[in-house]
């Protein structure tokens, strides 16, 4: 069973496929002085929630790309909801390469606010999500990059609970550090905390329990049993205390 698909199970009932609560997501969107007329792209873009709500609030206009079958639609649903169909869509695909198909074939591409949340695996890690990300940014525009982050005091046995190797993230400060060394000047933040970190991780768990009673015979069922006992050790013990997670929002720096 694929990483996806267990997200898709877990998650079926987030909208904000991240530990930010829905105030510290509308938050993030005054911090970026977003106005009608913005344009942003999103890339993993989840449900949609983030652009959906922003085109609500803030009047903007964006696309979004994700490659779940299940997240896609999810997001032109909320679209709709909202009264922002016309204004954003959303688009199945890998996120990585619309950017470098769109660069490609001469699109133009110049976005106010570009977003990857929480998925800087698209380009390998966050230097290389950030080299990605600015392909598609306007002169001056923001880039806004969700990473975890470790504490200080992050003992061995953290990082083997988690599956997380020791390097893959840094803590706060040398999160910092590695938008520096990116090109990035970090200008704003909105960070998660011990609660909003429990209503994402917590609330799967009732997700996943409600699936596994409706679905005992499934194939994917024994990985989901597994899963949400894993998922609960690991945040008890390990996930609310050590491993932090918030959007940085940065500049290109001008060299």
């Amino acid at each position: 069973m694929d990483v996806l698909r267990a997200h898709e199970i877990a998650e079926a009932g987030h909208r904000i496929l991240n530990p930010l609560t829905e105030e510290k997501l509308m938050l993030l969107g005054e911090i970026c002085r977003l106005r009608p007329g913005r344009r942003m792209l999103d890339l993993a873009s989840g449900k949609g929630e983030m652009l959906c709500r922003w085109a609500d609030a803030f009047g903007i206009e964006g696309r979004g790309v994700d490659i779940s079958t299940v997240f896609v639609p999810a997001a032109r649903e909320r679209a709709a909801e909202l009264g922002v169909a016309d204004r954003v869509t959303f688009v199945l695909g890998e996120a990585a390469q619309s950017v470098n198909d769109a660069v490609e074939s001469g699109e133009h591409l110049e976005y106010d606010v570009v977003a990857c949340i929480g998925a800087t695996w698209i380009g390998g890690g966050l230097a290389g999500t950030a080299d990605l990300m600015r392909r598609a940014l306007r002169p001056g525009g923001l880039l806004l990059i969700g990473e975890p982050y470790w504490a200080d005091d992050t003992p061995d046995e953290a990082y083997e609970a988690l599956s997380m190797p020791r390097g893959a993230f840094t803590t706060l400060a040398g999160t910092g550090d590695r938008l520096e060394e990116a090109g990035l000047e970090l200008v704003e933040m909105v960070l998660a905390d011990g609660d909003s970190w429990d209503r994402y991780v917590a609330s799967q768990w009732w997700t996943v329990a409600e699936w596994l009673r409706a679905h005992p015979d499934s194939p994917d069922a024994p990985a989901m049993r597994e899963y949400l006992v894993t998922a609960r050790r690991t945040h008890l013990q390990y996930q609310r205390r050590y491993l932090g997670w918030g959007v940085f929002v940065c500049q290109v720096i001008d060299r």
